[in-house]
């Protein structure tokens, strides 16, 4: 290498450290940290010259509205200890509101209304491929982040949320189905159940169902039952499906209501003694008891808890960084949940929503 060259790549680290070292010591400002904390560690690296500790970032009083589509379903109970899990850490404080029946127009409502109180951030179910669309970029116009969380708008929509926190919806249908496949004999019938047809939350799941059985060559036949969001409804609808179809080979739910009115069923007529399979979501206390006595195959979970606490703690490193600290998608798992593990999940836990007692 020449002189000319050599100097050339030297002026070129040296702006590239100048550079780094601005951005650090702007981040550190907006964090509140103090740049002698990072002086010794840019540059000569951080391994080597850790920064003094600081005392933690601070607590802020963020108002984070949670725009739900069922308010009071038992499954977001994790949800919302999660939730003020977090505003607990940091401060902050939060709303629940939006449809307690899956109605969007009270969604958006509630959104409107959030963004009219001035809200510091809104996480909400994007249960509607469209509706969402204009209320979020109003938000966001007013400089009000948007997160979606435990239901997101389909791939290539242009809803600008900064962010999705749950699982890949389609993608747990196709799974949990590929799963339950192999179970069912060659040729059986199954009934497949959705509390909301068309809905974003359970829609996707229900196609990804249908796409695994297609997939999979088995010439297994199903029927889809609507079976509503009211427990007692679904409870009704599925067993008077079964009693109407009596050689059913499996019951699979695609929302943690229908999935333990599935086990319901089950257990009352000892489908499970008979090879029929009942599988499907979430950890509804009553879903795990039918594990743990063989009425159930397996359940999944989706990890509710995180999609309280997740959301709330991205919004406020979010306006706590000015943001330069962007919400990030966060898949909250698709773990399977057995009778060799489920007593994992029998215990009373806040994070499962069993009890509202804190962890010690």
């Amino acid at each position: 290498m020449d002189n000319e060259m050599r100097d050339q790549a030297e002026m070129a680290e040296n702006i590239g450290i100048a550079v780094s070292r601005r951005k650090a010591f702007a981040m550190a400002a907006k964090l509140g940290l103090g740049s002698a904390a990072l002086a010794g560690g840019i540059g000569t690296g951080l391994a080597a010259n850790p920064p003094e500790a600081a005392g933690g970032l601070p607590k802020k009083s963020y108002k984070i509205v949670f725009v739900n589509h069922v308010t009071t379903n038992e499954f977001f109970t994790p949800t919302i200890y999660g939730i003020q899990d977090a505003c607990a850490f940091f401060g902050c404080s939060y709303q629940w509101t939006g449809s307690q029946n899956s109605v969007v127009s009270e969604m958006v409502n509630a959104m409107q209304t959030a963004i009219a109180g001035k809200a510091d951030g809104i996480a909400v179910c994007l249960i509607d491929a469209t509706a969402f669309d204009s209320p979020t970029s109003n938000a966001l116009a007013a400089g009000i982040p948007v997160i979606g969380y435990n239901a997101d708008v389909p791939a290539g929509s242009p809803n600008k949320r900064l962010c999705y926190v749950g699982q890949p919806l389609y993608q747990s249908g196709y799974n949990i189905a590929t799963r339950w496949l192999k179970l069912v004999p060659k040729g059986g019938h199954v009934m497949l159940s959705i509390p909301s047809p068309g809905t974003l939350n359970l829609q996707p799941r229900l196609d990804g169902y249908i796409q695994a059985i297609k997939d999979h060559g088995n010439t297994v036949t199903y029927d889809v039952v609507n079976s509503s969001v009211d427990q007692a409804t679904e409870i009704s609808r599925i067993e008077s499906y079964y009693l109407s179809h009596k050689d059913v080979a499996g019951l699979f739910g695609t929302g943690g209501g229908d999935t333990y009115a599935c086990g319901f069923v089950s257990a009352k007529y000892g489908l499970a003694k008979k090879g029929v399979i009942a599988a499907g979501y979430d950890l509804y206390p009553q879903t795990l008891g039918y594990i743990k006595a063989g009425d159930m195959t397996f359940t999944t979970d989706q990890q509710p808890y995180l999609q309280g606490f997740v959301p709330l703690l991205q919004m406020y490193l979010y306006k706590l960084s000015g943001g330069a600290v962007a919400p990030a998608d966060t898949n909250t798992s698709l773990a399977y949940v057995t009778k060799d593990n489920v007593d994992l999940y029998l215990g009373k836990s806040r994070f499962e929503g069993s009890t509202s007692a804190e962890p010690t």
